[in-house]
């Protein structure tokens, strides 16, 4: 028996002195900590941040493998003196093969913008929106395989299952448009670790993210012909069916989110087709996204989309980047060889498409209160795995942030001179995710859940907001 049933019946059957009392505190105990309750009839109506946002909604552009900082954010000559030569210094325990002679990075570097931005030839496009970009060199994390640093980046937890990024923010805030889900995720092909990145664990089921693989047919099942009157009569009678199996299951949030995922879809076929319809732009649009394009087309669409759906009041998108038109792999960045023909084709499909959705979301003034975040699990090492690879490398590594609140055309912190370890302006993934909940306006350390016992957060006991970076 749940606890606060059990209380109440005790003090029902003997009526002590002080139960009510100890009934309200576990009634407290088991509600939401730091939010605005969601309402568990309506739970994506939105609801205010704790403090003024700086962002409204978030697109994560996740780079599924890991991308090489050392090959295109964080230039290190050092390595081209130390070219075949190992390292001058031991490396970590942690290290999954000895890869210990330098390999120095085949492109070059240019400084781009009014800021300066060192930024590699690999990325013509985005070099056009150095001066957005607030790039994080001091980037580090404490997994080095893809399954629990994908994880980490998208949960705050290595190992065990724990709401997304994506749950907690849709958790805290709820959606703005309630004719779409809150939380979308676009990857044609899924990542190896598939829903468990998006997955809203123990939250309630309401807050899980809406898989979007299909480009050319985003939702499925949408009738052409949109709502009708006969449809609004069998939900009604449906919901009312289910509402009186519900009665008496009222923690069971996953009856509750099915319930209201089917008053979601009917809300859809209005507007999902329109919200996802990415072929309904302009040509111009189209094109400065890459869309049609063969190298560009796939990523393109699916940075067009995360536009038109944040435009749309959708809190948050991730796209990630696991699929081109001559490969379809769920980590696309994971250079163990072939760094120098993989490498650039991962950058020209996503290169445009990426300075593309920059440049669109700042000529609408969606930049404005829109955050977008880009990177992978973990960086790749500036060490030789074999004559043509780099391996994997959670020590030291480089993401960006561009959009509201942050800083554009700032670069904040740095790794050592071979690229091996974050030195200077350290951001671990527990602080990534405070300063991003943060410039939502939520306090990282309130957002809490109770589950199991203790209170859940995102950022578990750890993170901090990095204060350097905010504008």
């Amino acid at each position: 028996m749940h606890r606060r049933h059990a209380l109440a019946a005790f003090a029902n059957g003997f009526g002590l002195v002080g139960l009510a009392g100890l009934l309200a505190e576990a009634r407290a105990a088991d509600a939401p900590r730091g939010i605005t309750p969601p309402d568990p009839a309506d739970p994506l109506a939105p609801r205010p941040p704790m403090y003024p946002a700086k962002a409204k909604r978030v697109i994560f552009l996740f780079m599924s493998g890991g991308p090489s900082h050392v090959d295109l954010f964080d230039p290190k000559p050092k390595l081209a003196e130390f070219a075949g030569k190992p390292l001058p210094f031991d490396q970590p325990k942690l290290v999954r093969t000895r890869t210990v002679n330098c390999l120095p990075s085949p492109w070059k570097f240019a400084k781009h913008g009014q800021s300066g931005a060192d930024i590699s030839e690999l990325f013509p496009h985005l070099a056009k929106r150095a001066d957005d970009l607030c790039v994080l060199r001091g980037m580090w994390a404490d997994n080095i395989n893809h399954n629990g640093a994908c994880l980490q980046m998208n949960t705050g937890e290595q190992a065990f299952s724990r709401p997304s990024l994506g749950s907690w923010l849709l958790y805290g805030l709820g959606s703005e448009n309630r004719s779409l889900p809150g939380f979308v995720v676009v990857s044609p092909s899924q990542p190896a670790q598939g829903a468990p990145l998006w997955s809203n664990s123990f939250l309630p089921a309401a807050y899980q993210g809406t898989l979007v693989a299909n480009l050319a047919k985003p939702v499925e099942n949408l009738p052409v012909a949109g709502a009708t009157a006969a449809q609004r009569r069998q939900l009604d009678a449906l919901r009312r069916l289910n509402q009186l199996h519900q009665a008496g299951r009222e923690e069971d949030t996953a009856l509750a989110a099915r319930i209201a995922s089917y008053e979601l879809a009917f809300r859809m076929q209005a507007e999902a087709p329109e919200a996802f319809g990415v072929d309904a732009e302009p040509k111009a649009t189209k094109d400065l996204y890459g869309v049609g394009d063969g190298p560009t087309d796939i990523f393109g669409r699916q940075c067009l989309m995360a536009r038109r759906l944040v435009e749309r009041g959708v809190r948050v998108v991730q796209a990630y980047h696991t699929q081109t038109a001559k490969r379809s792999s769920c980590q696309l960045w994971d250079q163990h060889g072939g760094l120098k023909s993989e490498l650039p084709a991962n950058c020209l499909a996503t290169d445009k498409p990426i300075a593309g959705l920059l440049t669109d979301l700042k000529a609408r003034g969606l930049l404005d209160d829109t955050l977008v975040i880009w990177g992978g699990e973990f960086g790749r090492t500036p060490t030789a795995e074999g004559t043509d690879g780099r391996e994997h490398h959670p020590f030291g590594f480089t993401m960006w942030l561009a959009g509201s609140g942050v800083r554009g055309g700032i670069t904040h912190g740095a790794t050592d001179e071979f690229g091996w370890h974050a030195v200077d302006g350290k951001v671990h993934v527990h602080d990534l995710h405070a300063t991003v909940l943060h410039l939502m306006g939520i306090d990282h350390e309130r957002l809490t859940y109770r589950h199991a016992g203790r209170d859940y957060r995102l950022t578990d006991v750890h993170g901090r907001v990095v204060n350097e970076v905010l504008a």
